[in-house]
């Protein structure tokens, strides 16, 4: 019986994990409540009489007077949706940034990305902006949106690992997402939300001029890398993302380590492509 006891817990915190991953976060009431039991104490309600069910035909002088309709309901303000005009202007603040803090800045003002009303906080980056290693998510998920920072949470951790796997840790990598907000429930961003944010990565990383980029994750390589692969053909392969001002950074494609968490017989890979990393930063230091 005590197993048992110890195995519902069990499943009642797997429920739980669930329930958090998804973003359901927020409790409707302090005590739960029990619909299946209200439903069966509320009174059966009376058959209709059957004159309400077939009411006569009113006279024909009633018909023509003319009914009144109920006021119209005030209008709901619509969701702020990505357009181009939107897009724009976030090219043109990213553009007038002349330092990481102006970005962030420039970021923590922008009203034009609909993920901004749903996030808790701004996820702008986290390292060492004077290093020569950047490593570029998609987007933050519930622990990032929390802390404010980027690959907190298991991915995180993973991420760390790999990090001192080659000799590197965050205070010698600067690590970024290109959406610097969460999708709610962690959803995929949309094309439109991932196009607005693009100005604001782009000059992330324009300003921070690494040695060498990292793209976690296709949708990171995808944007950043103007290209339709997928990332098990991406993966392994030097490509280069080039800025707005010329410069042509040499830049990995590897598997995301959200990707490395559901599927480890892939960490080889990525190892193989962090290896590799290591030794392009070998290669330019000498």
């Amino acid at each position: 019986m005590a197993a048992a006891s110890h195995d519902h817990r069990a499943d009642l915190r797997d429920v739980l994990a669930f329930y958090a991953e998804a973003g359901a976060d927020e409790a409707l009431h302090d005590e739960p409540v029990d619909r299946f039991a209200a439903a069966a104490q509320r009174p059966a309600q009376p058959p209709e009489p059957s004159a309400r069910r077939n009411p006569a035909p009113a006279p024909a002088s009633a018909r023509n007077e003319q009914t009144p309709r109920p006021a119209a309901a005030p209008a709901r303000p619509a969701a702020t949706v990505p357009d181009e005009a939107q897009a724009a202007l976030a090219r043109e603040l990213a553009g007038k940034a002349a330092t990481l803090a102006e970005l962030r800045e420039a970021m923590a003002s922008f009203d034009g990305c609909n993920l901004k009303l749903t996030a808790k906080n701004l996820v702008f980056a986290d390292g060492n902006p004077e290093a020569d290693l950047m490593l570029v998510g998609e987007a933050p998920g519930r622990d990032e949106d929390l802390e404010g920072l980027p690959f907190v949470g298991r991915s995180g951790r993973l991420l760390d690992r790999m990090l001192v796997a080659i000799g590197r840790d965050r205070t010698s990598a600067y690590i970024a997402n290109v959406i610097p907000w969460r999708p709610p429930g962690n959803r995929t961003p949309t094309p439109h939300e991932t196009e607005i944010c693009r100005p604001f990565i782009e000059r992330q990383i324009e300003l921070v001029n690494p040695r060498v980029l990292v793209n976690l994750g296709g949708p990171s390589a995808k944007t950043l890398l103007n290209t339709t692969e997928g990332i098990l053909r991406l993966r392994g392969n030097w490509r280069v993302h080039t800025t707005a001002s010329g410069i042509a950074i040499p830049a990995m494609p590897t598997l995301h380590p959200a990707y490395l968490l559901r599927t480890p017989a892939h960490k080889r890979l990525a190892w193989r492509d962090f290896v590799e990393v290591k030794m392009k930063l070998a290669a330019a230091q000498a």
